[in-house]
């Protein structure tokens, strides 16, 4: 502001710009309508709202035009007409237009009043920008803070299993986009943790990402956030092993474990009892790959006493190869026993070789796993062990029927 104003002409000018507020707030709104499409095409309440905040900062100016030393004023105080929701509805840069066609108005309007009006209105008008850009950065900072503790609680509740009925709503307000399928990913934290980078890679292979840190571990809930087979992004059908391996360098050094696939989010305690199992266990395997999947760790997961891993062996290996064939059993077990020598095998039950190969065959088709291999084959001699052991003790636990007389 300059210092030399006339005192009588700073009065009859600031009577003037009285006078004509209400018009200069008619015609920004209008130039707003016809120029900001944004703006056009808001609901009526917030065109309205808009308009209020127009209205206050062309009053606010005024007052400190009237004395730019003694009255305090801050951006805030020009959104206080509008209501909170405003700010989360209009951007920053939205904001912006809105002052420099609020400044463009006014200066029309005025121009010809002399220079120390258009000044002051330039200096008053940067004021604004500057301040409105504080706002904004701490209403972003404090968003950030509330978002991140309340991502922390959403993870701590899928890891817990605690999840309860308001879940999904603390899941929407995170602006979740995931899209059906969802697997939880442990690892270590790194030392320099890049969070933004970690999101920038998810969103680059098509999946949203849950993020907790728990002190040395880090947890990563993903979820597709396209529609399968979708044509706007071609890496939206990657597996979850491949998006594991392109998430990995975000993760320390150690063992990375990927859980179960699950059909949602709200099913994601699943994949992470797994992912969590596998993980205390993943130092057994001493070749173990990295990303690791949970269910390839276990026969180290149920001698570590996980009944989920126990559980998952029985009824994916030993009760599908029962039901199917006893001979497929016996063969299996045979096979193992053998050192998974074909020969000895083929001795032991007085059969061709081929003939067991072709029962390997079989065994390979019914459950997924292949015999030949060596961590394959100890994955199913666990499952055989642990089914045995199984049967006998339902055996021993089923009533003795007395004879009828």
């Amino acid at each position: 502001m300059p210092a030399s104003i006339d005192p009588q002409a700073k009065a009859e000018t600031l009577a003037w710009l009285r006078r004509i507020s209400g018009e200069i707030a008619t015609t920004t709104i209008k130039r707003l309508d016809d120029t900001l499409p944004w703006y056009a095409e808001m609901p009526p309440a917030r065109r309205s709202s808009v308009g209020l905040v127009a209205q206050a900062g062309i009053a606010a100016f005024i007052q400190w035009y009237d004395d730019p030393g003694g009255t305090p004023w801050i951006a805030a105080d020009i959104f206080a007409a509008a209501p909170r929701e405003l700010l989360r509805s209009v951007s920053l840069q939205q904001t912006l237009q809105l002052i420099r066609v609020t400044v463009e108005v006014t200066e029309e309007r005025v121009r010809g009043r002399g220079d120390d009006l258009r000044e002051a209105i330039l200096l008053y008008s940067r004021e604004v920008a500057f301040a409105s850009a504080d706002v904004y950065a701490r209403a972003a900072e404090a968003r950030g803070l509330w978002d991140a503790r309340l991502e922390a609680l959403v993870v701590d509740s899928i890891l817990t299993g605690e999840s309860d009925e308001e879940l999904p709503s603390r899941i929407a307000a995170l602006g979740w986009h995931g899209h059906g399928e969802v697997a939880v990913l442990v690892g270590t934290t790194p030392s320099q943790f890049d969070i933004d980078q970690l999101r920038r890679t998810a969103r680059k292979l098509g999946v949203d990402v849950l993020i907790g840190v728990q002190g040395s571990r880090l947890v990563l809930v993903v979820g597709r956030s396209v529609a399968p087979n979708s044509s706007e992004d071609p890496e939206g059908e990657l597996a979850f092993v491949e998006i594991a391996k392109r998430l990995e360098p975000g993760f320390g050094a150690g063992h990375l474990v990927l859980g179960p696939t699950v059909p949602a989010l709200v099913d994601a305690g699943q994949s992470a009892r797994g992912a969590l199992a596998g993980f205390a266990v993943a130092r057994a395997w001493r070749h173990a790959p990295r990303p690791v999947e949970a269910d390839d760790l276990l026969p180290e997961r149920a001698l570590a006493g996980d009944p989920l891993a126990k559980q998952t062996l029985v009824e994916r290996i030993y009760r599908p190869l029962q039901s199917h064939s006893a001979d497929l059993v016996t063969t299996l077990w045979s096979y193992l026993d053998n050192g998974r020598s074909l020969e000895a095998t083929a001795r032991e039950l007085f059969v061709h070789p081929n003939t067991v190969r072709y029962r390997l065959k079989r065994v390979s088709d019914v459950i997924g796993w292949d015999a030949t291999g060596p961590r394959e084959a100890l994955i199913l001699q666990t499952a055989l062990i642990l089914g045995s052991v199984g049967s006998e003790a339902n055996r021993r636990r089923m009533p003795t029927r007395r004879p009828s007389h």
